[in-house]
């Protein structure tokens, strides 16, 4: 089948078979609005930072499933590291490392985070000197130029005094090596941060709140529309089919792309070739907030 759809941004896709334009449907992608392209500037401003005794550091603060993961690994992707063989002194670049701050944390855990980034063999020794030296060498190696810390919130899962061992690591790590930390995080990752009165001066945050129905909201749906490889236009920006999606999203990002896509991926496989009220109907989303309610 062939044609024409000016509804598309790329309409050759349209062209392609079921089972190829679902995969297309289910693939992430980057989806650009205005708070996610502010958190990236802001990320390339501290970036360009020069050494110094007190760099700038930011915060994602935002609900779980908001986009905030998607926002520094589309930063750390524009960023991406050269080669040791490329190089004249034989070590890699690695300008931007991003970590995920480990469930029930320590140093030891954090530190073999750092270093699983790095890609380094399992590292057998306990001792926290041990990798904390490690890591901080290899940082300095490859020339590390920002530290991002995802699930900062976790920080809070351990006892009060490995909580506060932790927000001091964080301080001396960003001194010893001087470059800027981006933490990423849930309100749980600002309440870490504010529980230490000389971090709390050191991050600025960036929210990322729910989405409301206002006229960004119909330019991202007008934008995934634009993306899915559906043969009919499906009008997502229309008053009442903009408004079923969002009260089953609640707002939050990552809901409405869920939504439009298991949507997206169901027209196509029923011939529908367009989301209608009707086909969300079918779906039986769930609401993130009767989840928590389900009886077991």
């Amino acid at each position: 089948m062939t044609g024409n759809y000016p509804h598309l941004q790329h309409s050759a896709w349209a062209d392609e078979d079921a089972a190829a334009r679902v995969r297309r449907i289910r693939t992430d992608r980057w989806i650009a609005y205005a708070r996610a392209e502010a958190a990236l500037a802001a990320m390339e401003d501290v970036l360009s930072f020069p050494k110094r005794t007190r760099m700038p550091n930011l915060l994602l603060v935002g609900p779980t499933n908001n986009g905030k993961t998607m926002i520094v690994e589309k930063f750390r992707r524009a960023h991406p590291p050269t080669e040791a063989q490329d190089m004249a002194d034989g070590n890699a670049l690695i300008p931007v490392i991003r970590v995920q701050m480990p469930c029930g944390p320590d140093e030891r855990r954090f530190f073999g985070a750092i270093l699983d980034a790095f890609g380094m063999e399992p590292w057998r020794s306990d001792k926290v000197a041990a990798r904390q030296d490690l890591a901080v060498r290899l940082m300095r190696q490859t020339a590390v130029q920002l530290l991002v810390i995802d699930e900062l919130h976790n920080v809070l899962s351990g006892a009060p005094i490995q909580q506060r061992r932790l927000l001091n690591l964080l301080r001396w790590l960003g001194n010893e090596l001087q470059i800027p930390l981006v933490g990423v995080g849930t309100a749980e990752a600002l309440r870490a941060i504010r529980s230490d009165d000389q971090l709390v001066n050191r991050f600025e945050p960036i929210p990322l709140p729910v989405w409301t129905e206002n006229d960004e909201y119909l330019r991202l749906l007008r934008t995934l529309e634009a993306v899915l490889p559906l043969r009919r236009p499906s009008g997502l920006a229309r008053p009442a089919l903009a408004a079923k999606i969002f009260a089953l999203s609640e707002g939050v990002l990552g809901e409405i792309v869920a939504i439009v896509t298991r949507a997206a991926a169901h027209a196509v496989l029923t011939g529908a070739e367009a989301i209608t009220s009707k086909l969300i109907e079918e779906m039986s989303f769930t609401r993130p907030s009767d989840r928590r309610r389900v009886a077991i």
